[in-house]
């Protein structure tokens, strides 16, 4: 059976090291048999890929993108801190998509992380979820997804 890393490599994604926190946070945090990621945004290589709000500046298939990008950047958190492994279940998995007004494409766009979580875990990549749309994000990122995982013991 495929590791995560392989799985992921087979898409020609590589696991980086976690991005550094913009602010006053950690990455993520192990809290009993979870790992909870502090929101991810779509950077790569210390750059965020694009700003400005879905539906306007941004198109939904873009941000689509993004978000797989951001899921990307929840796993090294998680590498971060367990290893990928360990992880048994993608328990919970928040998208915030900054919106245009009218634009209501949230969940479309949350698919890419949500796509992406499946490709890496397998059927332990199926999980709970919310997409929601917001005025702004951090930096102006257009997309940022946080997540749940339980780990084993």
């Amino acid at each position: 059976m495929a590791t995560v890393e392989e799985r992921l490599a087979a898409l020609g994604l590589t696991v980086h090291e976690v991005v550094p926190p913009v602010a006053a946070y950690v990455p993520a945090v192990v809290s009993g048999h979870y790992v909870y990621t502090s929101g991810q945004l779509p950077f790569v290589d210390g750059k965020l890929e694009a700003t400005g709000k879905v539906g306007a500046d941004v198109t939904p298939e873009r941000a689509t993108e993004l978000a797989a990008i951001c899921a990307l950047n929840a796993i090294a958190a998680i590498k971060s801190v367990v290893p990928l492994e360990s992880v048994v279940r993608v328990v919970k998995v928040v998208g915030f998509v900054a919106s245009a007004p009218g634009f209501t494409g949230q969940p479309g766009v949350v698919n890419g992380a949500s796509n992406l979580l499946l490709e890496a875990f397998g059927e332990a990549g199926a999980h709970a979820r919310s997409a929601v749309g917001v005025a702004v994000l951090p930096l102006d990122a257009p997309v940022e997804v946080e997540l749940i995982v339980e780990v084993a013991p």
